[in-house]
This record gives C-alpha cells, structure tokens and sequence, in this order.
C-alpha cells in the first residue's frame, strides 16, 4: 500500500470508526487527543484495550483514539502520512522506511522481543517436511507471521518460494476462520487465535514460543518530530502504557475480560492457553532489546545493503522508559 493509500484508510477508519470498539475517552478537562495505530488482534498489542478498560487514559489526561490496519508496512506509510502520532506494531516496516531514509521514525518502547507465532495445520501434515508445496496462510506479506514462518521454515532448510508459498488472510482471525472452512491446509498465527484452532481439532506444526527468535515483533513507534512537538503528551502516553502493562503481567482475570470484549474470546481453557504461552515473552518494563532489532536489520539487509550501516541503537529514543526509571514510577506502580 503507498502512502497516500495508507492515509485514506486512516481517514475513513476514524471516520466510521472501525475499532473494535471505539477507544475515544470522554473527558470533563481538556484532555490531550492522540491517535494510535496497531496492526494486529492479539494479545501483545491489547495494552491501549486495557487502558481504555482499566479508566488509565482518563487517569493521564488522553483522548486517545486507536485505529487498527493490518500489517507494520500500512501502518508504517500511515505514519509517515501524518495521520497518527503513536504505533503499536512489529519493526519490520518501521525499520526498513528507516533504512531507505525515514529517519523520523524511533521505538519508544517495547512488548515483544522475540517472536510467538506458531504454525498449525490439520491432518497428515505434521512435520516442517510436510509443508513442501504448500500454501500457507499468514496475515500479509512483511507481517510477523509472515517473517516468523520463513525464519522457522529456514531452520528446517526450506525456503519460501522453493518449497512453500504464502496466502494472505488480512489477519489472525481471518487465518483461523479460513483454516477452519478448509479453504487453506496451514497457518501461522499469534495467541489466542492458535489455541482457538487447536480447540478446533487442529495441531501444531511448529510451536514458536520454543524457539525464541530475536525479532521487535511489537513495540511502540512513534516519530522524533512528535516527540520534540509534544513530549509531554508521549510522557503521558508512555505512563499510560506502563500502567496497562503492569495490569497485563499481574490482574489475569482483568486481562481475560478485556480480551473477551475485544477479541470475543470467552473460553477460559483458551485463554489460559493464549496468557500461559505469551506472557513470558512480553516486556513488564516496556525494555527494547538491540538483538531484537538487529535481527530485523539482518534481514532487511538481505535486500537492501543499506540496513549494513545501521545500528539498533540509532532506531531507538528510551527517554520515556529511562524517566519512568529515574524517577521511581516503575517501582511505585509494580509495588501496588
């Protein structure tokens, strides 16, 4: 999707407000108004939920409204675009518009260090061997699950195009309903959607939380001329998100409601599934890990050279994070 692409579909999402729910926060004062972007339904990326459920928004002064589009590279060139001032996504697109100059974009902070996808099909097919030839369903090309299957299939000695090819979905819950309609064998999706579709009878092919491959699979992106225009507000946000995230890690039950409402999964034995396999990977300190990223810029470079002379450290500003440090707010909200 080109740029002004990606900005038409902001637009008309914020016009007919297609959120899962809204997320607009009615406030008595002048609050700040932010617009956010996330790229996917999962739990990684349901920290904004739980802040709108949880009254923290309001608690920090935010009219925060969050727009989902599919995939980091749309929501990238929305970014770019103008038409929101915060991410929450995978780095890949972010990294490789840094990589052919958008040096405006930085990560803020992190959630997601390592990737948790895994890859579930039905039947026979029961081994990476038995994926040679086959279609399999991810969310789009340049997504995690896209990214996630070629880095778990390469461990396996198949490569995309010799040995397996894609189907783009839209999305995890796109992926699961089309692997349970049968119209395609295998998919790679996030929790809770693979727990969904092992409660379908389906089973795991590769179970990618064993592998634990360095990659930014989510985090918060923004750009340094926001940052300069409103530090203030990000400081807000940035709290916001470290109080959402510290309710994601220690009130379970919370959590299980704010992802019911939002993804509309009630089943308690799918959602211990979903919380038990993807919490250990998330951040409680919103920390960014350089491997994470270098991982990502090993891969971009592979089609662009320029990705050689970046470092991790130049894609990041962990102003907000370090203050929430310094200034004890992290220990004070983890002692509550």
């Amino acid at each position: 999707m080109t740029r002004e692409m990606a900005r038409k579909c902001v637009l008309a999402l914020l016009g007919l407000c297609l959120t899962a729910l809204p997320l607009a926060v009615a406030t008595a004062g002048a609050a700040d108004k932010l617009i956010g972007i996330h790229s996917a339904r999962v739990m990684s990326q349901s920290m904004p939920w739980i802040a709108q459920e949880a009254g923290l928004f309001k608690k920090h002064n935010l009219d925060f409204q969050l727009v989902y589009i599919a995939s980091s590279g749309m929501v990238t060139a929305a970014m770019l675009g103008g038409d929101a001032e915060i991410s929450l996504t995978g780095g890949v697109g972010n990294v490789r518009a840094y990589v052919q100059g958008a040096t405006d974009l930085v990560f803020v902070g992190g959630v997601k260090n390592v990737m948790t996808q895994s890859i579930l099909a039905g039947g026979n097919i029961k081994r990476p061997e038995d994926l040679k030839g086959k279609q399999i369903g991810v969310s789009r090309i340049g997504s995690n699950t896209h990214y996630f299957t070629i880095q778990a299939l390469r461990r396996s000695g198949m490569e995309p195009g010799r040995d397996f090819s894609f189907l783009q979905t839209g999305g995890d819950p796109e992926s699961l309903a089309a692997l349970v309609s049968k119209k395609i064998e295998v998919a790679t999706m996030t929790a809770p959607s693979d727990a969904r579709a092992i409660a379908e009878g389906y089973h795991y092919v590769i179970y990618g939380p064993d592998l634990r491959i360095p990659y930014s699979a989510t985090a918060f992106v923004t750009k340094r001329s926001v940052i300069a225009k409103r530090p203030q507000v990000m400081g807000q946000f940035m709290r916001a998100m470290a109080e959402a995230a510290k309710v994601l890690h220690s009130d379970r039950e919370f959590t299980y409601k704010v992802l019911g409402k939002y993804l509309r999964v009630t089943d308690r034995a799918i959602l211990d599934s979903a919380y038990n396999a993807e919490i250990k990977a998330l951040e409680p300190r919103l920390a960014i890990k350089n491997e994470a990223l270098q991982a990502i810029l090993e891969e971009v470079a592979q089609i662009d050279a320029r990705a050689n002379k970046v470092k991790p450290q130049e894609l990041v500003d962990m102003r907000f994070v370090d203050e929430m440090e310094k200034s004890g707010f992290f220990d004070q909200i983890w002692k509550r």
